[in-house]
């Protein structure tokens, strides 16, 4: 089989993207099983490669198509920014450099639509300077909806011991509240569900947490649990779907790292990546579920007080790579292909 084109965005020029990207790269494993096409600045890739200390040459595709076998020691890049040095200061993100984010971002979504890739593998971006530039959205997430008509993305986070996935995603916790609702809940374990027994395994077993301290307490401390969430859950497995809850949080991670649950669905950001990031710090993936794409990500940001330095970690760039490339290599309700696992990530 022919290995997958996996688009990889190169994030802020001005944070850890470029020198994660090229130590990543500079794997032989990343090229024996996946094809990576880097979306980016040559400028700001060669700098990166310097600072990674990697022996790589950096080649220019311009018909965004590696070659089906890569060569050693080469980055193939589909160059899209030529950014000015001011526009890339270590930790000073620029408009310049988001809008040239916004551009990797849209690209490496465009190849993946048309068929040219087969998923798209993106590094950290910095969403102030996006906004800066124009774009306003507060991250790939909803970006990512939007370039593919993706109604109902759903976050996920993941690595060997656990996965989560977020009901809401980048929202101030007052507003919370107001949108765990029936519909939303639902829309998340049927997408986790769907999404888990396509490219993971089948029958995924989902725990579904309550919002509140105890699952509300009987409605002393809320009753997002009786009015939304339960009727949510109920309905789900109603549908044929392993969901179980709501559940505390505060005791349902340890059952669900030791292997209990396949994925815990959980109602706002912290709730999950707290512990998420507690297991799986270096090598987490981010993946992108209800997208007609393949989208993995690290589960990082843009680290600008390691930029520069070499010393970020390459774990969850790779660990994003190789589940782009198993994911891709997954056939609906089947089983990937021999693929290796990097960092603990699936």
């Amino acid at each position: 089989m022919e290995k997958p084109v996996i688009a990889v965005t190169m994030g802020d020029p001005s944070g850890i993207g470029p020198e994660i990207v090229a130590a990543a790269l500079a794997d032989p494993a990343v090229s024996r099983i996946a094809r990576p096409l880097v979306l980016g600045d040559r400028a700001a890739l060669e700098r990166g490669i310097a600072v990674a200390g990697v022996a790589l040459a950096v080649e220019s595709v311009p018909a965004a198509m590696p070659p089906a076998e890569p060569r050693p020691g080469v980055l193939y890049l589909h160059e899209l920014s030529a950014l000015p040095l001011d526009a890339m200061q270590y930790g000073k993100p620029s408009a310049a450099g988001g809008d040239a984010c916004f551009r990797y971002i849209c690209e490496a979504a465009r190849l993946c639509l048309n068929g040219t890739a087969a998923a798209m593998a993106t590094a950290p971006i910095n969403k102030e300077s996006m906004n800066r530039a124009g774009h306003h959205y507060p991250g790939h997430t909803e970006l990512l909806a939007e370039l593919t008509g993706g109604q109902e993305p759903v976050m996920m986070l993941a690595g060997d011991r656990l996965r989560v996935t977020l009901v809401t995603i980048h929202e101030a916790l007052s507003r919370v509240p107001s949108l765990v609702s029936f519909e939303r809940v639902l829309a998340t374990i049927r997408i986790t569900h769907d999404s888990l027994s396509r490219w993971f395994c089948k029958n995924p077993r989902l725990a579904v947490l309550a919002l509140n301290p105890h699952c509300g307490e009987g409605g002393l401390f809320g009753d997002e649990e009786a009015a939304a969430i339960a009727p949510a859950v109920a309905a789900a497995r109603k549908a044929g779907i392993d969901a179980t809850g709501p559940l505390s949080a505060d005791t349902l991670f340890h059952f669900a790292a030791s292997g209990a649950y396949d994925a815990v669905v959980c109602m706002y950001h912290d709730q999950g990546l707290i512990p998420l990031k507690l297991l799986h710090f270096d090598d987490g993936v981010n993946v992108t579920l209800g997208l007609p794409i393949i989208r993995t990500s690290v589960d990082h940001g843009t680290a600008y007080d390691l930029a520069g330095t070499g010393r970020a970690s390459t774990a969850s760039m790779k660990a994003a790579l190789f589940m782009a490339a198993r994911m891709a290599a997954t056939g609906v309700g089947g089983s990937a292909q021999a693929v290796p696992t990097v960092g603990g990530a699936e």
